[in-house]
Parts: C-alpha cells; structure tokens; sequence
C-alpha cells in the first residue's frame, strides 16, 4: 500500500469512527454510560489520549482489515473481519475492566463489546465502499 494510499484510507476512516463513535457516545448511549459509570467519568473530555487512541486503532483497521479487504476485493471480509478485529480490541479493555475493576458493570462491558465490533465492521466496511468508488 502507497503512502497516499494509507492516507486516503486513514482519512476516510477516522471521519467515519470519529462520526459514528461521537453519536453513539454523546447522543445514543450517553445515558447509559453516565447511569453506570458516572462515578468513574471525568467532568471533561482529555482530548490528547482521547484522539490518540482513534489515531492508533484507526491506523491498525486500515492495516490488518481494509487494506487486505481491498487486495482480495471483498466487501464481506472487511465487515467480518472489521467486527472481529473491533471485539477482540475492545475485549482488551471491557474484560480488562471486568477483571481488576471493582463494581465495572458487565452490562457496560458487554454493551461496549457489541458496540466495538459493530463500529469496526461499519468503519471497514463504509470505506471499503468507498474505495470501490475511487477512494
């Protein structure tokens, strides 16, 4: 993969992320969030670990899952596998949390496990999208 061409990618994916996390945090689950762990949410956002945590999972989805999806020419492996690659990443947190948090709620964690591969497989599978359009 070219350099424009990781650029490209990197930039229509983190756009779709960005939007899509955004709603789902701010406006859909807000409540739900703030219900569960608003003991353990700051006041405000910290932005800096914040957009470099979406700059590196982003990087990571156009590398192991759009990017091959691309080369094989398969809509279906860049959903599939956007959501795998979703679960097993925010697995590393949510069951983190589970098992050293005390009173980390399992409806957040397995909420935030559907929610993860559901945003992956969308991101992957959007830009895959648009890749087939000239992306």
């Amino acid at each position: 993969m070219s350099v424009p061409q990781f650029l490209r990618l990197f930039a229509a994916s983190a756009a779709v992320m960005f939007g899509l996390d955004m709603l789902w945090l701010a406006v859909i689950a807000k409540a739900f969030y703030r219900a569960r762990l608003g003991h353990l949410m700051r006041a405000d956002v910290l932005w800096v670990p914040a957009l470099l945590f979406y700059i590196i999972y982003v990087a990571a989805l156009v590398v192991f899952v759009v990017e091959p999806a691309i080369e094989r020419q398969s809509l279906a492996r860049a959903v599939f596998l956007g959501a795998f690659f979703g679960l097993a990443a925010y697995a590393a947190y949510d069951l983190t949390s589970l098992a050293l948090m005390k009173d980390f709620p399992p409806i957040v964690a397995v909420v935030d496990l559907a929610w993860g591969a559901t945003l992956s497989a969308a991101v992957c599978g959007s830009v895959y999208g648009l890749s087939r359009l000239g992306l």
